[in-house]
């Protein structure tokens, strides 16, 4: 058994809840917020069996696409400002961090 967590950006999870349902995949979601640009993530636990791990992790490599995005800088807390650009800079974000883990029992009640 195996369980993955998968964190996806939002923009994802309706697409990729929809394929693992249609795949036979039972996950629970959960709503999360990403640390760096502090926007709205999605991560799904889902125990399965060790032989449909490569079937999971295929649906998640093509739900979840990573893709370019104008972010603002945050402006510096003290020190010297002289640096400081306020133009927008273009980054990457989405696709998805995936853990696969081994877990010794899975029950469902």
């Amino acid at each position: 058994m195996k369980m993955i967590i998968a964190v996806v950006q939002d923009k994802d999870s309706h697409r990729l809840l929809s394929e693992l349902v249609d795949h036979n995949f039972r996950a629970t979601k959960l709503a999360t917020t990403g640390g760096f640009l502090k926007s709205g993530n999605t991560t799904f636990m889902i125990g399965i069996d060790d032989i449909r791990v490569d079937k999971c992790l295929q649906i998640i490599k093509e739900n979840c696409q990573s893709r370019q995005q104008l972010v603002a800088p945050v402006s510096p807390m003290g020190g010297n400002a002289d640096s400081y650009v306020p133009y927008p800079v273009e980054i990457e974000v989405g696709g998805a961090t995936v853990f696969v883990l081994p877990i010794e029992n899975f029950l469902q009640f």
